[in-house]
């Protein structure tokens, strides 16, 4: 699946970049770097927060020149959670929203590709629809 991720060339230069630096950082870890729970890895939850940055980095409705960020925020029981920080590029609150749609759109819509998936609470139709 990873190797899958080199066909998004917005992560083409992270991913050889983090390959890069991973393997430095194992490589020092001589004998102790052949045991996985010693190295360090690329993740799909990493690299899908890089892949936001770089969208919303590449994307003409975001504004450029304001504070633009990822950032994973504290884990809870149901959910890793990351929180984006960017700016749409127009006032005008339709187009506004509009811009703001179009990224959540995209972004729910990619999640797969990196193995990841949305998690929402069942409902009560959920429920029914189960038994």
């Amino acid at each position: 699946k990873r190797q899958g991720l080199y066909r998004f060339s917005l992560l083409e230069d992270y991913l050889v970049n983090k390959r890069k630096e991973i393997d430095e950082w194992n490589a020092k870890l001589a004998e102790r770097g052949q045991d996985p729970v010693n190295t360090r890895r690329v993740t799909n939850l990493g690299t899908f927060r890089a892949y936001v940055e770089r969208y919303l980095r590449a994307h003409p409705g975001v504004h450029q020149n304001m504070t633009l960020m990822v950032r994973q925020l504290s884990p809870t029981a149901m959910a890793c959670r990351w929180r984006s920080t960017a700016s749409p590029n127009t006032v005008a609150w339709t187009q506004y929203e509009a811009i703001q749609s179009d990224i959540f759109d995209h972004l729910l819509a990619i999640l797969p590709e990196f193995g990841l998936r949305v998690f929402q609470h069942p409902s009560g139709g959920d429920m029914r629809d189960m038994a």
